[in-house]
């Protein structure tokens, strides 16, 4: 019985950073397109996907623009964001089923 719940957190646990690892690689290749040039047609339901991505992912990579140096217009803080998200999903779900 425990085990089961165990499992189940982890498995939730791990669903869940998996699922903001795609919002952030989403938010990134969206960030590109705009940079090339790419610019698409106003309507409500494309300006709330693109705050609702904005909303979740900013605050996470905003942490880690504050910390790391700046690389000119290279933006490195995406990739360590998945970096970190995909270390501490590994440390909570290991702890979780060790218990």
């Amino acid at each position: 019985m425990i085990a089961s719940v165990r499992t189940t957190a982890a498995d939730y646990i791990s669903t869940v950073v998996y699922v903001y690892i795609v919002l952030i690689f989403l938010y990134v290749i969206l960030q590109l397109l705009f940079s090339v040039g790419l610019r698409l047609p106003y309507s409500r339901a494309t300006d709330a996907v693109l705050t609702f991505l904005r909303d979740v992912c900013e605050p996470l990579l905003r942490l880690f623009r504050r910390i790391l140096p700046s690389l000119g217009p290279i933006d490195i803080s995406p990739i360590v964001a998945i970096i970190v998200l995909e270390l501490l999903n590994g440390l909570l779900v290991q702890g979780i089923l060790r218990g």
